[in-house]
């Protein structure tokens, strides 16, 4: 296996030689599901869970109906 040079002060660089060794070690599936693991998250789930009251399963059922039923 030949060695890649890559400029360590370029993050595409960095970037684009990872994703090729990831893609080369685990397949195209393997990679994605790799990434998937790292994807950023937004807000802070911890403090938002308490603020939304409990919701039942029926009034989850009437929010998936069509807006006709509502």
């Amino acid at each position: 296996m030949s060695e890649v040079t890559v400029n360590l002060n370029s993050l595409l660089e960095i970037r684009q030689a990872g994703l090729k060794a990831l893609q080369n070690a685990l397949g195209p599936v393997g990679m994605i599901k790799f990434i998937q693991q790292y994807e950023n998250g937004v807000g802070d789930y911890t403090k938002e869970k308490y603020n939304h009251p409990d919701i039942s399963l029926e009034e989850i059922d009437i929010l998936l109906r069509p807006n006709k039923n509502r």
